[in-house]
């Protein structure tokens, strides 16, 4: 009887800690083995040794130092009864920047982000935020945050409405709107109207801006792209009124300088004319001034005076002279 226990002991173990302890790690997945609640890692190398650590200020170093972990990529692994396996999918993920993790309800839904403008306008903003789990520190994803989707999500938001309260139109840009006329400098100060027409440029510098969640929650901000800024419904029609005006106004300055430029242009080929025409009433006298200095250079110049008054006297009918 006691050997049937000792047997049985046996396989117990085997089957319970030798073939349960197989693991499979997925394509898309890395992994993290700790040993007696310790995560293996790479010697004293920290998060700060990575280039991603250089986004972070100052004072967030030390806050923001993690250890870098031993990562186990694809395949069928196996561990000891005392380890223990944290996997983290690496897939690229897309959210809407208006979800909230926490409340998902939030924010009509999760379909629109609101922020105020520096005008004190409630805007409505939709889009995408796209981000990966970062490999190179796992220890902030798995460990380091409780929640790091959470954290990483309030980042953004408060990055965003940041921006969006602060922003203003690039200088060159305010500058051309300036010199264009003065009704066109209100409407460049309208913080609905910059907003959208430099989209482009707020999804640039919210993805700069937030290169350091790398380093602060494990995850990488892949893209940020903001599609719509919408204004509440009772300003709406007041700004299609303002850019129908501002497009009028647009179109009369462009009119303007056109018709500015045609006579402009009139005005230089009339002149041209007019200087050869001149020229042209010129040029016989030059050419007579230049043959009387010849003559006179050689003597003959009385005799050429007494021939033109001989017939200059054939022509005319009547000669007055003074006698002398």
């Amino acid at each position: 009887m006691g050997t049937y226990y000792i047997i049985g002991g046996f396989l117990y173990f085997v089957i319970r800690y030798c073939l349960a302890g197989f693991y499979t790690v997925g394509q898309n997945e890395r992994a993290v083995k700790t040993s007696f609640g310790r995560a293996q890692r790479l010697g004293d190398l920290t998060t700060l040794d990575l280039p991603f650590s250089a986004d972070l200020k100052e004072e967030e170093k030390e806050r923001y130092k993690y250890p870098q972990l031993k990562v186990i990529g694809p395949g069928l692994r196996f561990k000891w009864p005392w380890e223990k396996v944290y996997k983290a999918p690496i897939a690229i993920d897309t959210f809407s920047m208006a979800f909230d993790p926490e409340t998902p309800s939030a924010n009509q839904g999760g379909s629109i982000l609101e922020a105020v403008t520096k005008d004190q306008l409630n805007t409505g903003l939709t889009g995408q935020i796209r981000f990966r789990v970062s490999e190179q520190n796992l220890y902030a994803f798995l460990f380091g945050v409780r929640d790091p989707i959470v954290h990483v999500m309030g980042y953004f938001v408060s990055v965003l409405r940041q921006m969006i309260a602060c922003f203003e139109a690039p200088n060159h840009i305010q500058q051309a709107e300036n010199q264009s006329g003065s009704a066109l400098a209100e409407t460049a100060g309208i913080s609905i109207n910059d907003l959208r027409k430099n989209l482009r440029d707020i999804n640039d510098k919210m993805f700069t801006e937030c290169q350091c969640t790398a380093a602060r929650y494990g995850i990488v901000l892949d893209a940020s792209l903001i599609t719509g800024i919408e204004p509440p419904q009772d300003v709406e029609s007041a700004l299609a009124a303002i850019n129908t005006a501002h497009n009028h106004v647009s179109s009369e300055i462009s009119l303007a300088q056109a018709s500015a430029d045609q006579r402009i242009v009139a005005s230089h080929r009339a002149v041209e004319i007019e200087t050869l025409k001149a020229q042209a009433e010129v040029q016989p006298l030059l050419s007579l001034a230049e043959q009387l200095q010849k003559l006179k250079s050689q003597g003959a110049l009385n005799a050429y005076i007494r021939n033109v008054r001989l017939t200059l006297f054939d022509k005319a009918s009547n000669v007055i002279r003074e006698v002398i």
